[in-house]
């Protein structure tokens, strides 16, 4: 297996980790990333994105992640496309297996390996992501303003997200599997008091439907074995996300859901030298600007941990 010695790894490639390859490239630190098999991250699967801040029109998703690689390009950043396979931190200086066939060590690992929305799995899903199909109801509302959308989900997650949309949309279809919520009881009693919020209890998609957009979902009541169309041009998915985080476990402490626990106000985990940020261990806010923020955090404590430990 072909070894290689490197000051700063970056594992992933959205927000998060393109920020702190161009934090780290700027402090001199020589950064190597490897972009994972979802370069510029979940950002990718959005519509456009409006509400990162500097971008006054508004940004195609693909330009913006262009943007930041170009700027940690700009600065030295040596951007690989590659996925981490296996880790070993055991020692101080860490190993990172990519691809099954090359092991780099470093002292200074940033993991930014984000999540993955949940998804239902039908194939109308997959054909229209992007085209009205979403996983993120505060980055993509605002597009189905006075609108109706449907959402679908049954927690927490589910239950706000429908709020944050009965806000800007004309009426909101909450899709719920069974005759009963997982959400608190404070949530689901929100959602029921919310005027253009219709719950579809002991309902499932059986299809989402349109050819170019979305244009409706096709229910099936899996009490009464009944299917009903309702017009929408939104679907929302909000059944969970799941932390791209495998591959760590064993090394760096969890929580139940496989969210990297970090150090409060910092990027530090329990194993020294090495740097978490982005949704990989942010489970409650998930935007384009926290991942960012979080980036920027981890560059600098992994600067800072360097030069403590006489890196020049």
């Amino acid at each position: 297996m072909k070894t290689e010695k490197v000051e700063c790894l970056i594992i992933g490639s959205g927000p998060a980790g393109y920020t702190a390859a161009i934090y780290t490239s700027r402090a001199g630190l020589k950064p190597v990333m490897y972009t994972g098999s979802q370069p510029g991250g979940q950002l990718m699967i959005t519509n456009d994105v409006e509400n990162y801040p500097g971008y006054p029109k508004g940004k195609k998703k693909k330009k913006m992640m262009e943007d930041f690689k170009n700027q940690a390009l700009r600065f030295g950043s040596d951007i690989r496309f590659g996925m981490a396979t296996k880790v070993d931190f055991s020692g101080p200086t860490h190993k990172v297996v990519i691809d099954d066939n090359i092991e780099i060590s470093s002292d200074c690992i940033i993991i930014a390996t984000g999540a993955s929305a949940k998804w239902l799995g039908i194939e109308s899903e997959t054909r229209l992501n992007g085209k009205g199909v979403s996983a993120c109801a505060v980055c993509d509302g605002f597009f189905f303003k006075n609108q109706e959308v449907a959402i679908v989900g049954a927690g927490d997650t589910a239950c706000e997200e429908a709020s944050y949309l009965s806000k800007l949309c004309k009426k909101v279809y909450m899709i719920v599997r069974r005759d009963s919520m997982r959400a608190s009881i404070i949530m689901q009693e929100r959602v029921k008091n919310t005027p253009n919020i219709e719950i579809c209890w002991n309902s499932e998609t059986d299809e989402i439907l349109g050819s170019e957009e979305v244009e409706g979902v096709r229910l099936f009541n899996n009490k009464t074995k009944e299917k009903r169309e309702i017009k929408v041009s939104g679907f929302f998915v909000a059944i969970g996300h799941q932390p791209n985080t495998e591959i760590f476990k064993g090394w760096i402490d969890m929580d139940e859901s496989g969210y990297i626990k970090t150090i409060p106000g910092t990027s530090k985990t329990n194993i020294q030298g090495v740097f978490a940020c982005g949704d990989a261990q942010d489970h409650i806010y998930r935007q384009a600007v926290t991942a960012a923020g979080s980036g920027c955090m981890a560059a600098l404590d992994g600067e800072r941990y360097l030069a403590a430990n006489g890196h020049n």
